[in-house]
Formats: structure tokens, C-alpha cells, sequence
């Protein structure tokens, strides 16, 4: 697909100063097209966790040059004045846990960051039922989340992340937890959202029952990307 949901250049993560100063990033470049899903892998202590940080706007980069859809966000310096609602309406988080907020309703689950953009409650709902029924689970939509299964509570985290229609979904370790047949279903219904609402989907994992499926690898060593072709299986 043309353009990009997310473009990382040259990215740098500098913790300290001095002879005590830890390079964390050293050079990392990524890019991740709208409606594509990539894997990002590395030994720990590579720089997972410094990189997806930074990608969500959580811990400012030291130098390099990040795009976000067709804006620049960051370029030696944060471009944006509110990193809280970049973080809220235009990046998507899928954790290793759901995070459900236990006292809500799964519609009310998704249909709060909607809200707290600003969006009117009756358009903030009929987004939860859209994304809800698309992940099949529409029938779950009153349901508290003490009453899902691990299956269904992934689903709930990916339509929240999805909620606010962001260019890019950052989903970290969200298959850990899970057997290899949910684990598997979790990244089929990543791949097939990223294609439907044209959304980038960047995934943190160790998992080794679905790294194959990716078809595009970044593998992180010591604070430097390579790019690798993955074996793109289908699930």
C-alpha cells in the first residue's frame, strides 16, 4: 500500500551522560505500511521495551526522526504540543494483559477513549458495536470482564486499541498468555483488522508459534534494526 503508518529514521535512546551514559538506541529505522503487520523480536536487553517506549510517545528519544500517518511528530525534538492525547487518539495499545477497566461494560470499555476525545456518547457506542461485531464478539457487548474468557478479553484490548481509528496499533507480547491456538487466533484477527481499517500493527514478542506468520521481521540487537523476511505463514 502507498505511504506509511508509522516511519521511524535513524531513532537514538541515550540514558545518563558522561562515562555512566547507556546508548539504549543506537540506530534503529523502521517502517510499517498501513494495513501491514510486523514482527519486532530481540534477545532481552536488545532494546524492545527503550523502542516501543519511544514509539508510543512514553519516554522522549535522544535524535532521529519519527512519522505518524503523513506527519512528523517527532524530528530531533517532539512536534507535538499534547503527548497525551497523541498517545489517547492516534497510537493503539494491545498489552500482554487486557487491562480491562473492571467496574465497565465491554461496550463501555471501548467506547470511553472515543469519549474522553471528545466524541459524542451515541457515536462512541455505535464505534464499540462496529468493532465488536467485526471481532465476533458482539453477542459479549453487556458482558463484564470477570465474565470473558482469555480469548475474548484479547479481543475486547485489540477493539479498544482500534477505537479510536490511530495509524498504528502497538501490540506488545499480547499473544504471551495464550495457547497456541488463541495465540494464533489473536494475530489473525490483528492481521485481518490492520487490513480493514488500513492500520500499521507493529508486535513485541517472544512467542515462537507466531513468528512465523509475520512477513516482515525487525530484529533488534543491541540497539540496531535489521529488517528480515519472515515466512508470512497463514493462520
Amino acid at each position: 500500500m502507498d505511504g506509511y503508518g508509522i516511519r521511524i529514521e535513524n531513532m537514538r535512546k541515550r540514558y545518563g551522560a558522561g562515562d555512566t551514559a547507556v546508548d539504549a538506541l543506537k540506530e534503529v529505522n523502521m517502517t510499517v505500511a498501513p494495513g501491514e503487520v510486523v514482527g519486532l523480536i530481540g534477545p532481552s536487553g536488545s532494546g524492545k521495551t527503550t523502542l516501543l517506549k519511544c514509539l508510543g510517545a512514553v519516554i522522549e528519544p535522544t535524535a532521529g526522526r519519527m512519522t505518524l500517518g503523513d506527519e512528523v511528530i517527532y524530528d530531533d525534538g517532539w512536534k507535538i504540543d499534547d503527548l497525551k492525547a497523541l498517545r489517547r487518539d492516534r497510537i493503539g495499545f494491545v498489552f500482554q494483559a487486557p487491562y480491562l477497566i473492571p467496574f465497565l461494560d465491554v461496550t463501555d470499555n471501548i467506547a470511553l477513549l472515543p469519549m474522553l476525545a471528545g466524541q459524542p456518547n451515541a457515536a462512541s457506542r455505535r464505534r464499540a458495536t462496529e468493532l465488536l461485531e467485526a471481532l465476533d464478539v458482539g453477542h459479549r457487548a453487556r458482558a463484564q470482564p470477570s465474565e470473558l474468557s482469555g480469548g475474548e478479553q484479547q479481543r475486547v484490548a485489540i477493539a479498544r486499541a482500534l477505537a479510536n481509528q490511530p495509524p498504528v496499533i502497538l501490540a506488545d507480547e499480547p499473544t504471551a498468555p495464550l495457547d497456541s491456538e488463541r495465540a494464533l487466533a489473536v494475530i489473525r484477527i490483528l492481521n485481518r483488522m490492520a487490513r480493514q481499517y488500513n492500520t500499521a500493527v507493529i508486535v513485541v514478542t517472544h512467542d515462537e508459534k507466531i513468528i512465523p506468520t509475520f512477513k516482515r521481521i525487525y530484529h533488534i540487537r543491541d540497539g540496531v534494526t535489521h529488517e528480515e523476511a519472515g515466512e508470512g505463514r497463514e493462520v
